[in-house]
């Protein structure tokens, strides 16, 4: 086989539609435009949604309620049975369970959870743990640890007395 030889497989080519040829050509006169209006002029586009200046439908529907994917936190999931491959005694953190394939992709951390059987004595360092999961694993006789739990929301710091701008005296306070 020689380079002339090569060819694309069948089917893998398409010929160009050739618009505005003549009208037996199928594609003549208006070039698979339709009518005249906005879409026939040439450099027409109309944004997605938008329906002629009448007020769309996405603005007429109420908007209700909240959606919270945006700020819900994400765990990876990990079987107990799934750390049954660590050996004896091992310490298994989010780094060793990336490097083995077991949690994959972004997320908030990590999670175990309880489907599987453990026969190892582990030290699992996770971001949470089912109930489940937590008593398999302290069964064995191994520790969960928890790293980096989610921050409780802090309370309002008391409002600071500011420092007056630069080249102006400070106003006395009321008594």
């Amino acid at each position: 086989m020689r380079l002339h030889d090569l060819k694309p497989r069948p089917g893998a080519k398409h010929r160009t539609k050739r618009i505005g040829q003549g009208e037996s050509s199928g594609h003549g006169r208006t070039s698979g435009r339709g009518g005249k209006g906005q879409t026939a002029r040439s450099g027409s586009s109309i944004r997605i949604g938008f329906e002629g200046g009448q007020m769309p439908l996405i603005r007429r529907i109420p908007k209700r309620g909240f959606n919270n994917t945006r700020f819900a936190t994400r765990y990876l999931a990990v079987n107990v049975g799934d750390l049954e491959q660590f050996d004896n005694g091992a310490r298994v953190d989010e780094t060793a369970l990336r490097a083995a394939g077991l949690a994959n992709g972004r997320a908030s951390g990590v999670k175990i959870l309880g489907d599987g059987e453990l026969s190892k004595k582990l030290t699992v360092s996770a971001h949470a743990f089912s109930a489940s999961a937590r008593a398999k694993i302290e069964a064995k006789g191994g520790a969960c640890e928890v790293v980096n739990p989610k921050p409780a929301v802090p309370a309002k710091p008391e409002a600071a007395a500011k420092p007056p701008p630069a080249g102006k005296p400070a106003k006395p306070a009321k008594a």
